[in-house]
């Protein structure tokens, strides 16, 4: 495994090093939702990302344990990527940046509704929602 070059000792820098880019979170945000995507699924999303950003991103979170590269079941032309329990454990992450994102702009409904069931019960919504991402990693 490919280690991540840190530019200082501090968590907040290491960890921008591995997903603070433009995009990684957007991936990772995307497995979070469908649970599993193929390389093809990346590219509908509808930040559009390029083919060869989404493949270094792709590489550099695998490299970096966050996500997983598995066979197809039903091509041996495709993979499928899902998270790994590194990447699992962003999701309390991912859902405070929802909430940030509610406060300070406007949310369209889908991501309202999620961000409104999350307001009742964080924790448990975090419990219930690892839970399901765990069984896709078994």
């Amino acid at each position: 495994m490919a280690t991540t070059k840190k530019r200082s000792e501090c968590p907040i820098s290491c960890s921008l090093d591995v997903w603070g880019d433009k995009w990684s979170l957007l991936i990772i945000r995307d497995l979070m939702l469908s649970k599993q995507c193929t390389y093809g699924d990346f590219l509908k999303s509808e930040e559009k990302i390029a083919t060869n950003i989404l493949a270094a991103r792709l590489l550099m979170l695998e490299e970096n344990s966050i996500i997983s590269k598995l066979n197809h079941p039903d091509s041996k032309a495709k993979v499928l990527y899902k998270l790994t329990q590194k990447g699992i454990d962003l999701l309390p992450l991912m859902i405070e940046i929802n909430l940030w994102a509610d406060k300070y702009s406007t949310l369209p409904a889908e991501r309202k509704a999620i961000v409104e069931e999350i307001k009742k019960d964080k924790e448990g919504f975090i419990k219930t929602q690892t839970k399901e991402l765990k069984k896709v990693i078994l």
